[in-house]
């Protein structure tokens, strides 16, 4: 005898913060859903509860409107009737840094926890795939399901679900595990998150509905337990839902239809899974579908989005958190770095940070931006300063510039570093301010050196900045403004601290001193840079060879820019109808050097592009009449612009790679730009950085695929090797990229479109990004692939960068030179280094890329005792005192906490 069929019916609104309304217009139907739930709660007892969409932020933003509701709302979440978490928001997965993905969960765990509610179920409903590492995530803070709607099965145009033959699992239930082993079981929406939507109570109506209803989902059910979501995007609560529950219920007697919860449906699908489930492992990217409607090109929608995303990342994981283990007040610094954390996670929603709104939300999120980086800028100044008036700074000559330069990566550093100094500060009360220009200006300029903690000395070489106005806020007292003569000093700064400081000073050098001799890096007769590791020969239209002179490798004209009509949206990009594309190849660029000396050369390159200045007229035709982006002709207008592109190349001493940074003033609309780095046939698959991983994909899709383009995501950076040599390619927010002809990766730095593109007509014309806009790259070469060479440890070093301090002569209590760890590793990357959310210890995050078990050495001052940690900072077995040696197995995601 079949056991009875159980319907589960979860009642919830997929709630997008913003999307194609701003937050304010989304907000006022988030308060009537609200309202309309807790009335709903306090008349119906059998209503059992409400699915709040994963994320705690929808009671924050209710209760800013009513927060006379709070107790209320509390009441009901600790009574298990409004369900949150375990996300503070319900974020993109791939467009967001690791470590943003764990304080997503960590700050989301927290509030459940503190109002009573457990967080036991992952919940990617809309996310637009996943990375492969998020079933180890997931059991670190001990949850073990995970419910998604995309990656599995593809999904087009509102939503509307495709199923085929090679459907990647024959159920709905299926395991999923990340590249450690670690495994979850995976809940797919077969029928997506609205399956359950409006529900009849009409007899007939409700027959004809749960007959259809029934059907498609018991084709995908492994057990008798069916689950049935009622709700969808900014879904109004379904007010008569008990009693659809109860005709249903007379209707159908072989099935127990019920409002439910989650918890509920997962405690019994367990019960009864098979034990032939399907295992998918790694990442959700909806490989095995048509390739229209994959969402991947969100990643090149405005793209000034993600820089400004990828600079606040790097500020808070980088920086602010880690000096946060030097400061002495833990409570501020753990509260402004949640505080700037909670305002930079409003713009991780899917879609937000994936540039797939209307104008106004993404006008909001710039502000956001805004607000988050010069926040936690001004914040890490002052701490900073803070630490360095501590410090003994005193000098045996009295016009010695003391500098305290932190190291807050987390690894040893080798870096040129360039810093604006203040060699003579005359302050407004110290003479009239009209005069001190001009006396500034008397003095001469002087040469300085570096001297080092240890009496060792630096090079300086130093660029005079004239005369420039500032101010000082002293803490205990009214602002001061001054003039200032201010120099720039660069100098190749390296130390072994990880986390910690060093006092330096910039000693004036005597007129005697001996000048060392200085070997320049860029060869202006032969139009070429040179350091110990690589040259580059620029070529008349501005793309460049380039020579690792560790392998004896060549690669040659990198650095070509092809432009190419989009007809598209901001979710998918569609070639336009003629198919071309023109490039920068063999056209003329002009070159003007802008820095060249011991340590750093500069060069801009300077060249043009004719391209049509839009799409023609039908472009319009077919976005009104919502014709499906893979069935647009559209092609590119007659009338051309010319676009003027400035390359700026740079080459650092020691660098093992080529800087270069793209800017341009875009003036022409329906295209994308790339940037092409050829590097020959031979391999089968490359590499991409991800999630806590080096995702290995296929250069080719899979045999389903059918849309001419095979984008992808990345994180910091794709590589690609041939035969014995490779090349990596890093960027600062830039986060799509092809493999083009299977042998050269297209990195996209612009993509110009006017619409939305989803259910409706949504015109979007500040996502054409006219206007200024560049692009931050860098490009190493290297023997092998990106792993054996180790090459992805340069690649995460391109956006970081010493935090440097100017302060003046003074006594001071705290030591010269401060490192608060050292570790050793053989391939692990360092993720975070920061205080416990709780003020009690200090938190350590590494990762194995790798496929063998790797060593792990820590040796610390700070703490007595060194714990293994889950994700979310919570102790597990004790590991060490002051020292701890473990081994990290392949893929593994390991954090400690050191406690004093």
């Amino acid at each position: 005898m079949k056991p009875k069929k159980t319907a589960h019916i979860i009642s919830h609104s997929h709630w997008d913060r913003e999307w194609y309304m701003s937050l304010e217009e989304h907000r006022y139907y988030l308060v009537k859903l609200f309202d309309d739930l807790l009335k709903k709660l306090g008349e119906d007892p059998d209503f059992h509860s409400f699915h709040l969409d994963g994320q705690t932020i929808m009671v924050d933003d209710y209760l800013k409107v009513r927060p006379e509701k709070e107790e209320e709302v509390k009441k009901y979440i600790r009574d298990g009737r409004l369900i949150i978490g375990p996300w503070y928001i319900l974020q993109d997965a791939f467009l967001t840094s690791s470590e943003a993905n764990v304080r997503n969960l960590l700050y989301g765990m927290k509030t459940t926890k503190a109002l009573g509610q457990k967080g036991n179920l992952g919940y990617y409903p809309d996310t637009f795939g996943i990375y492969g590492q998020a079933p180890q995530l997931l059991r670190q803070a001990k949850i073990d399901v995970a419910a998604f709607g995309r990656g599995v099965t593809p999904t087009g145009f509102n939503n509307q679900v495709f199923h085929h033959d090679d459907y990647s699992s024959p159920y709905s239930e299926l395991n999923w595990e990340s590249p450690d082993g670690s495994s979850v079981l995976g809940i797919l929406f077969a029928n997506w998150y609205s399956n359950g939507n409006e529900i009849p109570v009409e007899m007939e109506a409700a027959k004809k509905y749960w007959v259809k209803k029934l059907k498609e989902s018991e084709k995908f059910a492994a057990t008798s337990q069916l689950l049935y979501m009622n709700g969808c995007d900014h879904q109004p609560l379904q007010k008569n839902i008990t009693d659809a529950i109860k005709a249903a219920n007379e209707l159908f007697p072989e099935v127990e239809f019920k409002h439910s919860s989650f918890q509920q449906y997962i405690e019994e699908v367990k019960q009864e899974l098979p034990e032939n489930l399907q295992t998918i492992r790694g990442e959700l990217r909806n490989q095995k579908t048509d390739g229209w409607s994959t969402l991947v090109n969100t990643a090149s929608s405005r793209i000034y989005l993600k820089q400004a995303n990828d600079r606040c990342q790097t500020l808070l994981e980088r920086v602010l958190e880690p000096l946060g283990l030097l400061v002495s007040d833990r409570m501020l610094h753990r509260d402004f770095a949640e505080f700037y954390w909670k305002l930079l996670m409003e713009n991780h929603p899917h879609d937000s940070i994936c540039g797939c709104s209307v104008d106004a939300v993404h006008r909001e999120m710039t502000t956001r931006f805004e607000r988050a980086e010069k926040g936690a800028v001004r914040f890490v100044e002052e701490q900073a300063r803070e630490i360095a008036d501590n410090i003994d700074t005193i000098h045996e000559r009295e016009d010695a510039i003391p500098l305290v330069i932190f190291q807050t990566s987390g690894t040893p550093m080798k870096e040129v570093i360039k810093k604006k100094v203040a060699v003579k500060k005359i302050y407004f009360d110290e003479m009239p301010f009209k005069e001190i220009p001009a006396k500034l200006k008397e003095a001469p300029l002087t040469s300085y050196y570096l001297e080092r903690a240890d009496q060792s000395i630096v090079p300086v070489t130093v660029k005079d900045l004239g005369v420039k106005f500032g101010y000082d806020l002293p803490l205990d007292g009214f602002r001061r403004p001054y003039y200032a003569r201010e120099v720039e000093v660069t100098f190749l700064y390296r130390s072994r601290n990880t986390v910690g400081y060093e006092r330096c000073f910039l000693v004036p050098a005597e007129q005697g001193d001996k000048e060392e001799e200085t070997a320049f890096i860029w060869k202006a007769e032969e139009n070429k840079f040179e350091n110990e590791h690589i040259i580059v020969q620029i070529h008349d239209d501005g793309s460049y060879t380039l020579l690792d002179k560790q392998s004896g490798m060549e690669y040659q004209k990198l650095g070509v820019l092809e432009d190419t009509g989009d007809i598209g949206n901001e979710y998918m990009f569609k070639a336009s109808g003629d198919g071309g594309s023109m490039t920068t190849e063999n056209g003329n660029a002009t070159m003007k050097v802008l820095e060249n000396n011991r340590d750093i050369a500069s060069v801009e390159v300077l060249f043009c592009l004719s391209v049509p200045k839009e799409a023609d007229e039908s472009l319009q035709e077919e976005r009104e009449s919502l014709v499906w982006h893979p069935e647009r002709q559209a092609g590119r207008s007659q009338e051309m612009e010319r676009l003027t592109i400035k390359s700026v190349l740079t080459l650092e001493r020691e660098g093992k790679g080529l800087k270069v940074k793209v800017s341009m003033n875009n003036r022409a609309k329906d295209h994308r730009i790339r940037v092409l780095f050829p590097i020959g046939k031979g391999s089968s698959h490359h590499y991409a950085d991800s999630i806590y991983e080096l995702a290995e994909r296929p250069n080719q899709p899979e045999r389903q695929w059918v849309n001419p383009s095979f984008d992808h995501h990345m994180q910091r950076f794709v590589s690609l090797n041939h035969s014995e040599k490779g090349l990596t390619v890093a960027g600062k927010g830039l986060h799509e990229y092809e493999i083009k002809d299977h042998h050269t990766i297209a990195v996209t730095i612009l993509r110009a479109v006017g619409e939305l593109g989803d259910w409706g007509v949504f015109d979007t014309p500040e996502a054409q990004c006219l206007g200024e806009n560049e692009a931050e790259l860098m490009v190493i070469p290297h023997p092998t692939d990106v792993l054996s060479s180790a090459a992805y440890l340069t690649a995460y070093q391109f956006p970081l960068a010493a935090t440097v301090v100017q302060t003046k002569q003074k006594q001071g209590d705290a030591a010269k030179v401060k490192n608060l760890f050292t570790w050793e590793g053989d391939k692990l990357v360092i993720t975070a280094s920061k205080p416990s959310l709780d003020g009690t210890g200090m938190i350590v995050r590494w990762f194995n890329p790798t496929s063998e078990i790797k060593q792990l050495s820590l040796q610390t001052d700070v703490g007595d005792k060194i714990y293994r940690s889950t994700i979310l900072e919570e102790k597990l077995d004790q590991v060490g005192e002051g020292t701890a040696e473990l081994k990290v197995k392949p893929y593994e995601i390991v954090t400690l906490r050191i406690e004093g």
